[in-house]
């Protein structure tokens, strides 16, 4: 999947889906219905809903895996980052200062821990022990055994995990986009 596979327009009508759901959760206690004759937007695929507020993580939740429509993954992992079990449930005022942001994945494929680069998003699994970092996580940890060992602890392993030959690693890319930033 090209980074150019969705058009701006449909980047911008996707987090209007996002913004929109958490306007209607919020002020309405509304669960929003989205609607579009586009089959691009109908089509599953893995997505990540992130809010920000004032620059820093205020929610993020998605699915590796395709398992719903686009754009009622974007609407679903919208509730859900407000509601993001690692923070306080986003509240009304808040939505002046949340910036959203969508990353739409392709599908992960299995690979060796050598094959595996900067950029990369990484899923990391052991038995039913499994986590992810998005592509955008190396920002914050660049270097690859923090970023490796930070991985094992989300998903509840030994930090040195990524060392056992039983670890299984899995890749996969992303485009990403977010409010004012297309």
């Amino acid at each position: 999947m090209q980074d150019d596979y969705y058009t701006r327009g449909e980047k911008e009508f996707l987090l209007k889906i996002a913004r929109t759901t958490l306007e209607n959760l919020l002020r309405r206690d509304d669960k929003y219905e989205p609607q579009t004759v586009n089959q691009k937007l109908w089509e599953k695929r893995g997505v990540f809903v992130s809010l920000y507020k004032n620059g820093d993580l205020r929610g993020c939740i998605g699915n590796v895996e395709p398992i719903e429509s686009l754009i009622i993954s974007v609407r679903d992992d919208a509730i859900a980052s407000a509601n993001d079990p690692r923070f306080s449930s986003l509240e009304e005022p808040e939505l002046e200062d949340i910036k959203i942001e969508i990353s739409i994945l392709t599908e992960p494929e299995k690979v060796e821990m050598h094959e595996l680069k900067h950029g990369d998003g990484v899923i990391i699994a052991k038995g039913a022990n499994k986590a992810t970092y998005l592509p955008q996580v190396w920002g914050d940890l660049s270097d690859p055994e923090e970023f490796l060992g930070s991985l094992c602890q989300k998903a509840g392993l030994n930090k040195l995990c990524y060392q056992d030959q039983a670890v299984d690693f899995y890749r996969y890319q992303t485009i990403i986009f977010k409010e004012g930033k297309i």
